[in-house]
């Protein structure tokens, strides 16, 4: 079982300081994709004069803008960051970076940007960039560093940005600690998705800080644990095979029948990545093509 974290007490629109060098300001946005809501992430000291760095300024929202300027008063903002293009984390990176005059930086936006189910998780197709990043890259601040690291697999413009002083990882949607991650083709990719997730355990983080959610304060375990339940999905997928299960449609009620209903759609999506990555490697076999309403079957 994954050790899932609670959220503890918060109120939308207040900073919270959450560590040396790190704030938060949650978005008032909560649903069944976002949790409790977006968590805009303030790097670097606190008081005026400072320089930070902002991580995911979220959805377009006037209240969330106002609490995310009001947080920052007196400060320089030197980045804007977003994770990934999806509408819960990037369309408020324009406004936001426009009020306080900082470039946005992000990976180049998502090469398929429709996904064959109405999510929370569809992407801002007007955001762009001022300068791309692929990984790798290490911006230095005031008192912080920053390393951007490539997550593909829940997008595949997906990543994840460590703050090098606290050994922590800001893990987008990469890694939650209240759910697992969508991974929703023809954008979403169970494999990508799988390597990022053995680059992030192989890093040994002391921290990560989910866009949604509690931190997870124990990475080793709660890590483990959701590998292994990805591994454990594809093992019921390839057994819903065997017992004859051709289509996604029959294979999501009997696969998710202790998850709100309301998560079915989502669901589908990620039993379709399974197949997806289970058909490239020549395990299953899809008729006609490997599209979401499949006749799928044991190669």
């Amino acid at each position: 079982m994954i050790p899932f974290v609670p959220m503890p007490a918060f109120e939308y629109g207040q900073t919270e300081v959450v560590s040396p060098l790190i704030r938060r300001v949650i978005a008032n946005n909560p649903g069944p994709f976002t949790f409790t809501g977006t968590g805009t992430y303030i790097v670097g000291r606190a008081g005026a004069g400072a320089g930070v760095a902002v991580i995911d300024p979220g959805p377009l929202d006037e209240a969330h803008l106002a609490a995310l300027l009001h947080a920052v008063e007196g400060q320089s903002v030197s980045h804007v960051l977003v994770t990934h293009t999806h509408r819960d984390h990037a369309p408020l990176a324009r406004p936001f970076a426009a009020a306080v005059g900082a470039p946005i930086l992000a990976a180049p936006p998502a090469r398929t940007v429709h996904v064959a189910a109405s999510l929370d998780e569809e992407d801002d197709e007007t955001f762009q960039p001022d300068i791309f990043l692929t990984g790798g890259e290490r911006l230095v601040g005031d008192g912080w560093t920053i390393e951007a690291m490539a997550t593909p697999g829940h997008a595949s413009n997906h990543l994840a940005f460590i703050l090098a002083e606290e050994n922590a990882l800001f893990s987008g949607d990469h890694v939650m600690g209240w759910s697992t991650t969508v991974v929703a083709p023809p954008d979403g990719d169970m494999a990508a998705y799988m390597a990022s997730l053995e680059a992030v355990i192989a890093r040994d983080f002391e921290t990560l800080w989910p866009t949604h959610g509690a931190p997870i304060t124990e990475p080793g375990p709660f890590l483990a644990a959701y590998r292994a339940h990805r591994l454990g999905r594809e093992a019921q997928v390839l057994a819903r095979l065997a017992a004859g299960d051709r289509r996604i449609a029959d294979m999501v009620p009997v696969l998710y029948a202790a998850v709100d209903s309301r998560l079915w759609p989502a669901a589908s999506l990620s039993v379709w990545a399974h197949l997806i990555a289970l058909e490239r490697a020549g395990i299953a076999r899809a008729t006609p093509k490997p599209s979401l309403d499949a006749d799928w079957a044991l190669a």
